[in-house]
């Protein structure tokens, strides 16, 4: 009698699989075994990379720039980084404190493995992207949720961060605009959040991933320019997927102190050693050419918000929906609790019986929501909202 394997690690044993890569990978599928699947879960523009920087791409792969590159990014690149941030931002920031990662998903836990180990407790406002809690607790550290649903606009406040900070409390997590809600926080409301974490010398993990996605005149906040306190424990973590349209290239970055963003380097060269090297190269191509890549923002931006208002409009039609305007990403969160159902299973009846894949709000800690991306075509949207609409009809009878 053969001897059972050993069992996997604790970190194996305790990591959730992505909710949202699953949900979209399950639609993808039945799409291929040709059933008429409306996609509304996938977390990426259906636009291409722009041509110039594909251009610069296959300049920087025919030329020979295949070997390994500096750990933290070849340096034009953390150099247009940093020119970037004080451009939009004010932001005086050295290329030494910018680390170019293999996406902005591996700069957010590069930033949790600097500053966090077991015993730590993390704050993490839900609705929140899937994969914080399992950052953290790769960390070993602690994931401390705090729910601010559409009560507050999906946006935490200063007392609930207040309220939530114990001795262990290490670190506090913002995302704006926010994946999934589309929630964008003003600039005095980050101040209000950013005094507390500073009076309780938090670090600050700051996910600004959708920066550039936009609208109704709302703007994004850079949380480093808050503050001298702020700029000295924040780790800004942006990239190009939704931006430029790039998600599969698998670029990310992150600014931080020189301290965090050496550990946040030192760490990466164990585990990746550097992003794709003449990806690179694409990127600084987005980063330098400004007016092509202002065109093709532009471009996509039109589209997103036509589609955004043309979304939020049908939902609200439906009897038993409420739904908040987003303010940016390309994403709404409409609440379908009125209907009886957990979430999870309004998702897996609403693809079976009208070809409609959603993501469950409790996927992004809150129960009673669907996560829904409008980065698809607007035929899709008008037939898919047309059949949200009948199932839950259906569910009123």
């Amino acid at each position: 009698m053969s001897t059972p394997p050993r069992p996997l690690s604790s970190w194996a044993q305790n990591i959730s699989p992505s909710p949202t890569l699953a949900v979209d990978a399950k639609a993808k599928a039945l799409l291929a075994a040709g059933e008429d699947v409306l996609n509304f879960a996938a977390g990426e523009p259906d636009f291409d990379t722009p041509e110039h920087i594909k251009e610069a791409c296959i300049a920087a792969l025919k030329g020979g720039k295949t070997k390994y590159a500096p750990t933290p990014g070849i340096e034009p690149l953390r150099q247009a980084v940093a020119d970037r941030y004080l451009a939009e931002y004010g932001l005086k920031v050295a290329p030494s404190q910018v680390v170019v990662s293999p996406g902005g998903k591996f700069s957010c836990y590069l930033a949790i493995m600097a500053t966090c180990s077991a015993g730590d407790e993390v704050i993490i406002p839900a609705p929140y992207w899937v994969s914080y809690p399992e950052m953290v607790k790769l960390a070993g550290a602690t994931p401390k949720v705090v729910l601010a649903d559409d009560k507050t606009g999906f946006l935490l406040t200063p007392e609930m961060l207040e309220a939530a900070i114990t001795p262990k409390t290490k670190m506090v997590v913002l995302n704006s605009p926010s994946n999934p809600s589309g929630a964008v926080y003003s600039r005095a409301q980050l101040e209000a959040i950013v005094a507390v974490a500073v009076k309780h010398n938090l670090y600050i993990l700051s996910d600004e991933m959708y920066e550039h996605l936009v609208y109704d005149g709302a703007a994004p906040t850079c949380v480093s320019t808050l503050s001298k306190e702020a700029e000295a424990r924040t780790i800004i973590v942006a990239g190009f997927s939704k931006t430029y349209a790039m998600t599969g290239w698998r670029l990310g970055t992150l600014v931080a102190p020189p301290a965090i963003a050496k550990a946040c380097s030192e760490i990466q060269s164990q585990q990746s050693s550097n992003a794709t090297t003449f990806a690179q190269y694409g990127a600084l191509a987005a980063l330098k050419e400004k007016e092509k890549t202002a065109a093709a923002l532009k471009t996509m931006m039109t589209a997103f918000d036509r589609r955004r208002k043309f979304l939020h409009a049908e939902l609200v039609k439906i009897p038993g929906i409420t739904c908040v305007l987003s303010q940016g990403a390309f994403y709404l969160f409409p609440n379908i609790s009125s209907f009886g159902l957990k979430d999870q299973d309004f998702c897996a009846r609403l693809l079976e019986q009208e070809k409609v894949a959603a993501v469950f709000g409790s996927a992004f800690g809150a129960e009673g929501y669907l996560r829904l991306s409008y980065a698809t075509s607007d035929e899709i949207l008008a037939k898919g909202v047309a059949r949200l609409a009948k199932f839950c009809a259906s569910l009123k009878k």
